[in-house]
This record gives structure tokens, C-alpha cells and sequence, in this order.
């Protein structure tokens, strides 16, 4: 069940990303990128001493912060 909400959270977070940043990378993408995004997200809040909170909300909020930062990451490189 873990890892349907994983996927589930990433899908969402990588479409939001893909919203704020413009244009994503499919479905597919869009989930590897927001399932990634929530890794980095994870990382960049603990670092940086916030939290966002606790639940659904709360790792869709972190998975995509962390997902636009990956994004523009990315366009950076492909630069």
C-alpha cells in the first residue's frame, strides 16, 4: 500500500511541478520526476530545518518543491 501512495503523491507532485515550471515529461516522467522530487524535497526541508507537516498533504507539498527543483535543475542542464 506504501508504494501506491508513493506513486500516487509522485503523480501529483510531478503534474504540480510540471504546471509551475511549464511543460512535463508525460505521465511516466512527470511520476519519476515527482517521486524523486519527494526524495530531494525530503532532503532540502531537513537541511534546511523546516518542516511542512505530516500526512498526505504534507508529502505532496514536500515531493513537489522537491520536483521543481529537479525540474529546474534539468533545464539548467539541458542548457
Amino acid at each position: 500500500m506504501n508504494i501506491l501512495v508513493l506513486l500516487l503523491v509522485g503523480l501529483v507532485a510531478g503534474w504540480l511541478a510540471g504546471l509551475v515550471v511549464g511543460g512535463g515529461y508525460g505521465i511516466i516522467g512527470d511520476m519519476v520526476v515527482g517521486v524523486i522530487g519527494a526524495f530531494v524535497g525530503g532532503w532540502l526541508f531537513r537541511h534546511m530545518g523546516v518542516a511542512v507537516g505530516y500526512g498526505t498533504l504534507g508529502r505532496i507539498i514536500t515531493a513537489t518543491v522537491g520536483a521543481i527543483v529537479l525540474l529546474a535543475l534539468l533545464r539548467l542542464v539541458r542548457r
